[in-house]
């Protein structure tokens, strides 16, 4: 239940995390604690176009200030981690766009990574590998040094994402309907799993938004993997070994070989299938002997959230 507002006047902060498939939003006080939670629709312009992402992100914005009775002119701070935010003109654009909405903030726009590694390890050392809609790693020493691999778009990069997974999953299906590959599960239930009938249908849907397909094939790729197919076990298979090498290039460019390496497993694609989250456990020790899992014990729009009070300056204890 939503805390209730008794200071009219007070300082209130947002948190925005958006990606390919949806967006979070936090509400938080001045000292970081959540007061409100809602999610939308996708908000990576790159991806869904800054329209859509524009909707979502209102959408998100007005869902948790009337949860809370309270309008735009209480927010003081926003933090929002989004997908392609990484192009400066990309976050300039979404910056204009907060601050037009939400006059009296101090506004950020930030990737999706770093709020990600906020989640995990605040301001300390760690390595997020992030597997959502897209997928990348990214890391930060004690020296405040970063570097990253991958999340350049589905087009040229995010392997063992969502994304990636399901474009293999339909590739697997045409595979075996053709006499070209092995037999597979996946054929069966497929067309079910979309709610379409033929491959005329399907395939309209995802020259229109490959989006609305790919990344919500994973969790038909997950269950089946779990009930023993092996088409779908080797395609999870192979994206836990891309996703523990773009781990493994994090902690190398950090000069990390041969110490401990703190890593936290951030997104979607985690927490679904047994099967997948045992191979991306034993692939990333196998690229990294000393790896550490780390538990993210808050979420990327609440760790925004209390970088939006950081920002903003607020007299709170958020960390």
């Amino acid at each position: 239940m939503p805390q209730k507002i008794a200071d009219s006047d007070a300082s209130y902060f947002l948190g925005f995390d958006g990606g390919g498939t949806k967006t979070e939003c936090v509400l938080a006080d001045a000292e970081g604690r959540v007061l409100a939670r809602t999610s939308a629709g996708p908000s990576n312009p790159l991806r869904t176009g800054y329209a859509r992402a524009w909707f979502a992100l209102s959408d998100a914005g007005d869902s948790v200030l009337k949860q809370q009775n309270i309008h735009s002119g209480h927010i003081r701070g926003i933090c929002a981690g989004l997908g392609g935010a990484g192009r400066p003109s990309v976050a300039r654009s979404v910056t204009t766009f907060f601050e037009r909405g939400y006059p009296n903030a101090k506004v950020r726009v930030t990737t999706d990574l770093e709020i990600a590694l906020e989640a995990a390890f605040g301001p300390g050392e760690g390595v997020i590998l992030l597997a959502g809609t897209g997928s990348a790693a990214f890391g930060r020493d004690s020296a405040g040094r970063t570097a990253r691999a991958g999340g350049r778009g589905p087009w040229i990069s995010d392997e063992g994402s969502a994304f990636d997974i399901g474009r293999r999953a339909f590739q697997a299906v045409v595979l075996a309907e053709e006499h070209r590959g092995p037999e597979t599960t996946l054929s069966k239930r497929i067309f079910t799993w979309h709610q379409c009938r033929d491959w005329d249908l399907l395939v309209e849907q995802i020259a229109k938004n490959p989006d609305a397909v790919f990344p919500m094939t994973y969790p038909l790729v997950a269950k089946t993997a779990d009930e023993g197919d092996a088409v779908s076990r080797e395609i999870l298979q192979g994206a836990a070994a891309s996703l523990a090498a773009l781990a493994a290039s994090v902690a190398g460019e950090l000069g990390w070989d041969g110490r401990e390496v703190p890593i936290a497993n951030v997104g979607g694609v985690y927490g679904r299938s047994k099967f997948f989250d045992g191979a991306i456990e034993a692939e990333v020790k196998k690229a990294i002997p000393r790896a550490r899992g780390v538990e993210v014990k808050i979420s990327p729009a609440e760790a925004a959230a209390r970088m939006a009070v950081r920002l903003a300056g607020a007299t709170g204890h958020a960390a």
